[in-house]
């Protein structure tokens, strides 16, 4: 899954306005990083360290599927990208509960850090054997335990960073957190999901590095884990130390602003309920979580079939490199078109360009045995598979700039956070359950049967579990897939997209023709949650 993919389906929202009260005066201050230069490069630190198990955890499917795990197991493993997802749940106790003397944020993302950074010590022990090493089958249920528990330690990681940022910084240098997290966060995903690929295939280190071929890459799973806990290891340390976090309530704190109203736990999960209850909510949640159902199979499963007919998992993560600059320049170009009224006018207007990409991926799948032999990838099919690509991320991003430009527009001021953290998560969702059912149900629509290599007899084994394929070669035969599932589950989606266009456009209309006052929340505080980001 690339990072932008990721942001999408996660909702990563911008930090939110201050309250109206204070924000005149904010938006006439100009930035001046003299005295937050510091600041700044310890936001970016720590956004980057957070991206590093993002990275690591899009690179474990890749290695599942060279080991021979089945889709149903790549479904299991999936649910581990859902904390960034749920982090709603636990956002209000992150943000109030804390130990006062320690620091707000540090109470949490100190602890955080020191579990995730223990967290790989431990999987550099035993990864190797839960993947499949020395013969033995992947232990996916054990993997996905594992790493969920990594991400879910990301997440709350992710709540205490967002939040200190706020405070951190001058009020006139707020617009640079969310700098920091975009670009931070890229560089740890690039490190922990390209860097280790590369740096982990034989293939690419004989080729690109190495003057002598070697029978294995430059470095392993487990060195890499080794590498990255002390990492977090030493770095939590030296912030836990030498990081003073200002307290708001002092009189002499810089960073002191009277323009900041805090929810309380028992405020933030009563305005999540008052928020259900909502019927354009409740219209709302369903689109989004029906929309992208349409891109599951492009998403979910595209790029290990890609593994499946022989490409390099070194060359899938290389094809995020020249689209860095591209994803980088296209939430400025769209925002122009979604700065309206109306932006998810340009919402459904990219879905039938983003099914016409996706369909070429596919087609690019269900051709690559013809176009690549015996590992070799040749220039015009990387070209292919770039320039795909690309597209595609464009219309994604047009559909993702278009969303959170109408989440802005319709949210409570009063509750801004919050409310954006709640659609985002909505939205998030509609990505992830579709995403692990679709991978789940490949193995449930594919027919495949064994061969016998030299008489094309069809013997009594439908090659439907590891056992059964072992028995099969056994015997003198071979697993042939007489239906793919996956092309069965991408012709679904089309036709799924066409018809959710049809239905889904007339209410998407009627959320857009809504009066503001019909997304104002019930008895909510009549002042911003400014620095609640409970995402």
């Amino acid at each position: 899954m690339s990072l932008r993919r990721r942001r999408e389906s996660e909702g990563k929202d911008e930090f939110p306005l201050p309250p109206t009260e204070g924000r005149e005066s904010l938006e006439h201050e100009k930035t001046d990083i003299r005295g937050d230069k510091a600041n700044i490069a310890l936001l970016l630190f720590l956004y980057i360290l957070q991206g590093i198990p993002i990275g690591l955890i899009a690179a474990v499917p890749m290695l599942l599927q060279n080991r021979g795990a089945s889709y149903r197991e790549q479904a299991e493993f999936s649910i581990t990208l859902w904390p960034f997802s749920l982090k709603l749940l636990w956002a209000p106790i992150v943000d109030s509960c804390y130990i006062r003397g320690f620091g707000r944020r540090k109470s949490w993302l100190v602890p955080s850090q020191y579990m995730i950074g223990i967290f790989m010590l431990f999987l550099s022990m035993h990864v190797e054997r839960w993947l499949g090493g020395n013969g033995l089958e992947p232990n996916v249920p054990l993997l996905t335990l594992v790493f969920f528990l990594l991400n879910f330690l990301a997440a709350t990681q992710d709540i205490a960073v967002d939040g200190w940022a706020l405070t951190m910084l001058k009020s006139c240098n707020v617009s640079y957190a969310s700098t920091c997290n975009s670009v931070g966060q890229t560089a740890g995903y690039f490190f922990g999901y390209v860097t280790f690929i590369a740096f982990e295939s034989k293939d690419f280190c004989n080729k690109y590095l190495r003057s002598i071929p070697k029978e294995h890459g430059m470095i392993t799973l487990p060195e890499f884990l080794w590498f990255c806990g002390w990492c977090f290891l030493l770095a939590t340390t030296l912030v836990a130390i030498f990081k003073k976090e200002d307290d708001l309530t002092a009189a002499n704190s810089d960073v002191r602003r009277t323009d900041i109203y805090e929810l309380n736990l028992y405020e933030s999960y009563k305005i999540l309920i008052s928020m259900i209850r909502m019927r354009p909510i409740q219209i709302l949640a369903i689109i989004l979580l029906t929309a992208k159902v349409t891109f599951s199979a492009a998403d979910a499963v595209t790029q290990l079939k890609l593994i499946d007919a022989g490409v390099p998992k070194e060359k899938l993560a290389l094809l995020v490199v020249p689209v860095i600059p591209l994803q980088i320049i296209l939430p400025l170009i769209v925002s122009r078109y979604t700065n309206g009224p109306r932006p998810m006018d340009v919402y459904v207007s990219a879905i039938p360009y983003r099914i016409a990409f996706a369909s070429m991926a596919t087609l690019i799948a269900y051709f690559t045995p013809y176009m690549i032999s015996g590992g070799y990838v040749p220039f015009y099919y990387y070209a292919l598979l770039v320039v795909n690509y690309a597209f595609y991320q464009i219309f994604l991003y047009c559909m993702f700039v278009a969303v959170m430009a109408f989440f802005a527009t319709i949210s409570d001021p009063a509750v801004g956070g919050t409310y954006m953290t709640f659609l985002n998560t909505l939205s998030n969702l509609g990505g992830n359950w579709a995403n692990t059912a679709i991978l789940w149900l490949v193995d449930v629509l594919t027919w495949t049967e064994c061969v016998h290599k030299n008489s094309a007899l069809v013997m009594d084994n439908n090659c439907s579990s590891k056992k059964q394929k072992e028995e099969c070669s056994l015997a003198g035969g071979e697993c042939k897939i007489v239906f793919d599932g996956y092309y069965i589950e991408s012709v679904v989606c089309i036709v799924y997209g066409v018809l959710w266009m049809v239905f889904a456009r007339k209410w998407v209309a009627y959320l857009q023709n809504l009066p503001k006052r019909a997304w104002l929340v019930a008895k909510s505080p009549r002042k911003s949650s400014f620095t609640t980001k409970n995402r």
